[in-house]
């Protein structure tokens, strides 16, 4: 494991989603940590997106931005707001220079799939609709998202091809939550690595699906077929259960004729992006926005 990481491993969270209250209270506490970047070149509001319920947005507006992103949080379908968020959601627009909406979906075990990806996918419907009124180009529209955010995102981008919804220009997929049957030698083998291990990716699915079987827009390691879809940049890391099955997605996306850019980042584990002091963690975040300015340029 890259040593700058190792050495916050002591103080990092366990890895833990028995109690979703006690859990959303530590990311609470643990988001109310991390530096904010500046912000002063960005407008930033909050605001309601008419569905049924509304979904609460954040929308990241930096100067002379075109493109935009519908930005999904992690947390294991369990934990995450528009405030936790903050800090991510804010460095992608600046990094990036895109507009950033940042979504605040109904969670788990109170609301269970489809609720989330209900209100994902209404918030793309809205932003298409109301590309002028943002200021944005829509056909510059991405979708993205860490984690379970990240599979939210994937999923958007399969039920938008599926219905002929708003076109959308990329798919940013940060060590995404993609498959709930944990048959892969990462999720089978990962049973004590830090902040995400085994039990806690086993509890996020109990408590995003209930009894329910996985569908492929619950999980979209399931879709058996990913033609026609966005072109993707995946980012793993190398001490995460989610690993292999975002590897297999991408090397099945590439075989289905879409354009992927794959990233394993060595030495990693889910979601030490957050330790802002490590070099490597450095290099991820601003790739994140290096690469989404790329994909919506031009």
């Amino acid at each position: 494991m890259d040593p700058e990481l190792e050495a916050f491993i002591p103080f990092f969270p366990k890895a833990d989603l028995s109690d979703p209250a006690a859990a959303r209270e530590g990311l609470a506490k643990l988001a109310a940590a991390v530096p904010t970047p500046d912000t002063t070149n960005m407008q930033i509001d909050d605001r309601m997106v008419p569905a049924d319920p509304d979904v609460p947005v954040r929308i990241y507006r930096p100067h002379e931005a075109q493109g935009a992103v519908i930005w999904l949080h992690g947390g294991g379908f369990v934990m995450g707001t528009v405030d936790t968020e903050h800090p991510w959601a804010a460095r992608i627009a600046e990094n990036s220079g895109a507009v950033v909406i940042s979504v605040g979906y109904r969670l788990a075990p109170e609301n269970r799939f489809p609720a989330a990806l209900d209100d994902a996918y209404a918030v793309l419907l809205w932003a298409a609709g109301h590309a002028a009124e943002l200021g944005i180009d829509p056909e510059r529209i991405a979708v993205g998202g860490h984690s379970a955010g990240g599979g939210l995102a994937a999923a958007v981008a399969l039920r938008a091809r599926d219905e002929q919804g708003p076109p959308i220009r990329f798919q940013l997929l940060n060590q995404p939550g993609l498959d709930d049957r944990q048959e892969t030698w990462s999720a089978r083998h990962f049973t004590d690595t830090p902040w995400m291990n085994r039990d806690k990716v086993t509890a996020a699915w109990r408590h995003y699906l209930g009894s329910a079987t996985a569908t492929s827009y619950a999980a979209p390691a399931r879709s058996v077929d990913l033609s026609g879809l966005p072109p993707a940049y995946i980012a793993t890391a190398e001490f995460c259960p989610n690993r292999d099955e975002d590897i297999t997605y991408a090397l099945r996306l590439m075989q289905a004729g879409v354009s992927v850019e794959l990233h394993q980042w060595a030495g990693t584990f889910h979601g030490s992006q957050a330790l802002l002091s490590a070099d490597v963690s450095q290099r991820q975040n601003a790739e994140l926005g290096a690469v989404l300015r790329r994909a919506l340029a031009g």
